[in-house]
C-alpha cells in the first residue's frame, strides 16, 4: 500500500442503480438515484440536512434496503441483499464509535482479529496504519485518554485496516474545532490517495467537499441536483440551488437583449455561449445569471457600463467583501483586495469578464 497511484488500491467500482427509499410511515427519503463511482475514486455527497445523503450512504452500506428495483453493485456483483457484515465496507462516523475497553492497537486491529488474520499480519498492518494516520506512540493508550482528533484518527485507521471495498464516511469531522478539522481534512485526503480505497463521504460542509472530492454529488430533496468535479460545481452550477449552496454567489434576475443583461445599474455583456443559453427556453428574455464575488472588479464610475453605491464593507481576513446597492434588485457582493480604499457611500463602477457570468437553468427555485 505505497505510492499515490490509486489504481494500486483495494477499492471496487461502485454502481448505485435506481435506488429510492420510502419508509414504513410513507416518508419518501430518497428519490430514485443512479450513480457510478470509479475504483479508487472519492465521491462526496453534499447537501443540506434532510436531503437524502445519509440515507443513500446507509443503502450503500447495507444498513437500509432500497425500494423495489433499486440495486447496489460492487464490481458488477449485486450486493443489494447482502448484509453489511458481508459487504466488506468500512465506516467512520462523527461519534468515532470506538471500543472504550480497548487500547488504540486493539481498536485498530479488532476487525482483523474477527476475520482470522494472523497476529503477525495484524501487528504489521496496525504499525503501518499508526504511521499513516500520525498516531505513533499512542498504541497502548486507552481511547478515553485521547483527544478528539486522535480518536478520529484511530477510527479512520480501524475502518481501513481490513482493506474495505468501499470506505463510507458520515460527517466524520463535524465534531472537531475548525483548525483541527482543516488539518485532519488534509490528512484524510492524503490517506485516501495513498490507500486507493473507493470512498463515499457525506458532508454539508462545502469546503470539505471541495478539498476531498474527486467528484461532488450535490443533493436536494432526496434527488441529485448535480454531479461534477469541484471546479464544475463551483464555476458551472446547473441551477440556482447549486449556485447558492456551493460558495458565495450573486444571483441576478434581468432582461437579456441581444446578449446583454439589462440591470438597474447598467448593462453587462454575456459571452456568446452564455447568450445562446440565455435565449434558449426563457420566455420574454428574462433570465437568472450567477456571478461569483471574486469575479467582479471595482473600477472608476465615470464611463463604467455598470455602477452602484457601496452599502457596507466587511473585513474577512485576506480580502474585503463589499455590498454594492443599486446594481440589481438587491445588493451584490464583491470581493475587494485589502489594499483597495473603499467605504460605505462611495460611488463605484463594476467590471465583469463576460466569461465569468453563468446563465442558470430555468428551474431556479
Amino acid at each position: 500500500m505505497s505510492g499515490n497511484d490509486k489504481t494500486n488500491g483495494h477499492g471496487v467500482a461502485l454502481r448505485v442503480h435506481a435506488c429510492a427509499k420510502t419508509f414504513a410511515d410513507g416518508t419518501r427519503a430518497l428519490e430514485p438515484v443512479t450513480l457510478d463511482v470509479a475504483r479508487g475514486e472519492t465521491v462526496v455527497l453534499l447537501g443540506p440536512s434532510g436531503c437524502g445523503k445519509t440515507t443513500l450512504l446507509r443503502i450503500i452500506a447495507g444498513l437500509e434496503t432500497p425500494d423495489a428495483g433499486g440495486r447496489i453493485l460492487f464490481n458488477e456483483a449485486d450486493v443489494t441483499r447482502v448484509p453489511i457484515e458481508r459487504r466488506n465496507v468500512g465506516m467512520v462516523f462523527q461519534s468515532y464509535a470506538l471500543f472504550p475497553n480497548m487500547n488504540v492497537s486493539d481498536n485498530i486491529g479488532y476487525g482483523l482479529k474477527i476475520r482470522g488474520v494472523s497476529e503477525a499480519e495484524r501487528k504489521a498492518r496496525i504499525a503501518e496504519l499508526v504511521a499513516l494516520t500520525g498516531i505513533a506512540g499512542l498504541e497502548h493508550r486507552r481511547v478515553d485518554q485521547l483527544s478528539g482528533g486522535q480518536r478520529q484518527r484511530v477510527a479512520l485507521a480501524r475502518a481501513v485496516a481490513a482493506r474495505p471495498s468501499v470506505l463510507l464516511l458520515d460527517e466524520p469531522l463535524t465534531a472537531l474545532d475548525a483548525a483541527l478539522r482543516e488539518r485532519l481534512r488534509g490528512e484524510l485526503n492524503r490517506l485516501l490517495r495513498t490507500l486507493g480505497i473507493t470512498a463515499i463521504y457525506v458532508t454539508h460542509d462545502q469546503a470539505e467537499a471541495m478539498a476531498l472530492g474527486d467528484r461532488i454529488v450535490v443533493m436536494r430533496r432526496g434527488a441529485i441536483a448535480q454531479v461534477g468535479t469541484p471546479r464544475d460545481i463551483y464555476f458551472a452550477p446547473a441551477n440556482r440551488f447549486v449556485a447558492e449552496f456551493v460558495g458565495a454567489a450573486n444571483i441576478l434576475e434581468a432582461e437579456c437583449n441581444a446578449g446583454v443583461l439589462l440591470l438597474p445599474g447598467g448593462r453587462l455583456a454575456l459571452a456568446n455561449d452564455a447568450a445562446a443559453a440565455a435565449l434558449n427556453g426563457h420566455a420574454n428574455g428574462r433570465i437568472f445569471a450567477m456571478i461569483r464575488p471574486e469575479s467582479i472588479r471595482i473600477i472608476a464610475p465615470d464611463g463604467a457600463a455598470l455602477t452602484g453605491e457601496v452599502d457596507s464593507v466587511s473585513f474577512v481576513g485576506d480580502r474585503q467583501r463589499a455590498a454594492i446597492g443599486g446594481v440589481a434588485g438587491k445588493p451584490i457582493m464583491v470581493d475587494v483586495p485589502n489594499s483597495t480604499p473603499i467605504k460605505a457611500g462611495d460611488r463605484v463602477g463594476l467590471s465583469v469578464d463576460p466569461g465569468d457570468i453563468r446563465v442558470l437553468a430555468g428551474d431556479t427555485a
